[in-house]
């Protein structure tokens, strides 16, 4: 969450203007992402004559994740992204003349093209088109125009927009070109002598949101299979999705009609859904009501009924709630930090150990504060740790490894690195190793960190979602010696559009949270606009934006995006996952909880998955009446729901034989 406000400070006595206006070079100003540029500036009076003796200051009001710009106007570009700059003039007590200019960070060089779908054979007269991406070699989006090319126009040719037709049986090379990068793919062109075409299966019978797979078979006029063909797919009515592999989801309860094309044969099939009929009610069962601090993080203890909760904004404590009687909530205890943001609250496994991070401590040694938390309601702090993170520490996360022992992950504020701390003897915290991608500080930042069966899902922002082996051994990884395993990145910039839009550029958008589950990754991407997040952290109501993506990782090597979450009108923050049910906390949108069992593609808001949701709200609040969910932590059944305008909600979904009609 940005923690940062901009003020611009002048003197109370003004005298007579002489600056009219502020020259600002270069105009337009841009660079490549993670290089450097120097802003220059020059005030003006009415006359057109520069003003001697004028004091110039530049300072950045947005894009704090994605470069920096110091008060004399040098720029550090770290990610792709806009910059927007307030550049003031100031003579003696004269009133301050204001500019605002913006810099534009942009992708490198075209390094790669990447096709989809990637067609290997086609029938004479069928036409399929492939989507290229151009991508530079930090892997972010170009907006190139791509030059098409056949190396044998009269076997396949290739149109402008990436459309290839067979024209001719035979074989040819199909070129994509973008600046000095191209990709090449080979296509065997074949007779159109399709005998039958069949769609299978037939005529299934689905609820909403189930994945139903079909599968084209086209055989010639003596029944022999003919492999290898790609299909383009048609869906009637659109309410639903289906995608280059024959895989459909329906997001309405009715009949749909399903089309395989091949040339001009075509097959089809029905497809009839019901409704997913998975809502519920959620019931408050209690709450404790915050005021004096803003609320972050949640953590139930694994083995005793006790809670945890943070503060944010001021926040110097943990609170320690006894949540033995989930009626009546109540706080026992607190522990006293030295931060002004305890952002994060974990223990280990076994609730012997109980982490807590800081930010904005008075000395500016942050890093975390271990506890021994044998006793749940009174933990006993045995040690710190801030060599190296005394920036601030956003995010840990405690795990434990049969070969490798008890770790920490951590994130660090200042240089965007994962530091990994062994805590086998937690009194003697030591780090083991550091970890970070391979781009410049000023954009660098890793919000928050998922360890699953010795797998590292970090969340780093403008860079998405990085795994990383630090134990499973499938890439020779282990707590001392993190490995690469994927990368999963995407535009930020394109999927959150309609927020610049809104609010102008410089908003705050990056990949913040990632959860393991079974062969997905859910990651949701915290956005806010500049005048909302200052809402916000003026204790104002305010909005978020934000996304959650479904990447299938069945295979490690290839994540690969196929479903999407987003609310109506809100965010996303944190998510947990019990079972088949996703729970999160969706900001201004509440908590939400929904089913994300089988296969999954596709809107899953649209497709009727969401069980159930609450809005935590309270007169007597920290912004009293105002809703700002920041997570949800579930144990035995009940969702412990942290509010950062509210405090804690415990709430539970009532089961579908509970519900009378």
């Amino acid at each position: 969450m940005q923690r940062l406000l901009f003020v611009l400070a002048f003197p109370a006595t003004l005298s007579a203007q002489t600056v009219s206006r502020i020259v600002v070079t270069p105009a337009p100003a841009s660079l490549t992402a993670g290089d450097t540029l120097r802003l220059k500036a020059q005030a003006i009076d009415a006359a057109g004559r520069p003003v001697p003796g004028a004091t110039i200051r530049f300072q950045q009001v947005g894009g704090q994740f994605e470069g920096i710009v110091t008060p004399d106007g040098h720029v550090t570009s770290g990610a792709v992204g806009t910059l927007p700059v307030v550049v003031s003039a100031v003579v003696g007590n004269e009133k301050p003349v204001i500019a605002q200019v913006e810099v534009r960070a942009l992708p490198g060089p075209a390094a790669s093209v990447h096709l989809a779908p990637v067609v290997t054979k086609l029938l004479v007269g069928q036409s399929v088109t492939m989507k290229p991406r151009v991508l530079s070699k930090a892997g972010d989006l170009r907006p190139d125009a791509v030059a098409w090319a056949s190396s044998s126009p009269s076997v396949a040719r290739v149109a402008a927009d990436g459309s290839i037709v067979g024209v001719a049986a035979g074989r040819a090379l199909i070129t994509a070109k973008a600046g000095s990068a191209t990709t090449t793919i080979s296509i065997q062109v074949i007779p159109a002598s399709v005998g039958t075409l069949s769609l299978t299966p037939a005529s299934p019978q689905a609820r909403t949101g189930d994945v139903v797979r079909f599968h084209l078979s086209a055989r010639d006029a003596n029944g022999a299979a003919i492999d290898g063909l790609t299909p383009t797919w048609l869906l009637a009515p659109g309410d639903g999705a289906i995608d280059a592999g024959g895989a459909f989801v329906g997001y309405v309860a009715g009949t749909y009609t399903v089309t395989a094309m091949l040339g001009q044969r075509t097959a089809q099939a029905t497809v009839t859904l019901t409704a997913r009929d998975v809502r519920r009610p959620a019931k408050l069962l209690g709450s404790v009501v915050r005021n004096t601090f803003a609320t972050s993080e949640v953590w139930v203890h694994p083995t005793a009924p006790i809670a945890y909760l943070g503060t944010h904004l001021g926040g110097d404590r943990v609170y320690i709630l006894d949540v033995s009687n989930p009626g009546a909530p109540a706080v026992i205890d607190s522990l006293m930090v030295n931060a002004r943001v305890i952002n994060d609250v974990m223990t280990s496994e076994d609730g012997k150990v109980l982490v807590v991070t800081r930010e904005g401590a008075d000395d500016r040694k942050n890093g975390i504060v271990i506890y021994d938390s044998s006793d749940p309601r009174k933990p006993r702090k045995v040690s710190e740790f801030t060599e190296g993170v005394t920036a601030g520490v956003h995010s840990a996360y405690v795990y434990t490894q049969p070969r490798f022992g008890r770790h920490i992950y951590l994130t660090n504020d200042g240089t965007g690195a994962l530091h990994i701390i062994d805590i086998n003897d937690p009194a003697k915290p030591r780090e083991v190793a550091v970890w970070k991608t391979p781009r410049t500080d000023a954009g660098r930042s890793l919000h928050d960190i998922d360890v699953r069966d010795g797998m590292l899902y970090a969340s780093y922002w403008n860079d998405g979602l990085v795994i990383l082996d630090i134990g499973k051994g499938t890439n020779g990884g282990s707590p001392s010696n993190p490995t690469v395993v994927s990368q999963f990145k995407y535009d930020l910039g394109t999927l959150y559009k309609q927020v610049e839009a809104t609010d102008g550029p410089g908003f705050i958008r990056g990949t913040h949270t990632a959860w393991r589950h079974k062969n997905y990754v859910f990651i949701a991407d915290e956005v806010f606009s500049q005048s909302e997040i200052q809402k916000l952290m003026g204790k104002a109501p305010a909005r978020a934006f934000g996304r959650l993506q479904v990447v299938d990782i069945s295979d490690p090597s290839n994540p690969k995006s196929v479903a999407y979450y987003e609310p109506e009108y809100g965010g996303v923050h944190n998510i947990w996952i019990a079972g088949d049910t996703l729970y999160m906390g969706a900001y201004n949108a509440g908590f939400r909880a929904f089913d994300i069992s089988g296969e999954l593609r596709g809107d899953l808001r649209a497709q009727q998955r969401e069980i159930a949701d609450f809005m935590p709200s309270d007169p007597k609040g920290f912004i009293p009446n105002t809703t700002m969910t920041w997570g949800v932590v579930v144990k035995d059944g009940i969702a412990y729901i942290n509010d950062f305008n509210t405090g804690l909600s415990l709430v539970k979904i009532v089961p579908k034989s509970a519900i009378v009609p």
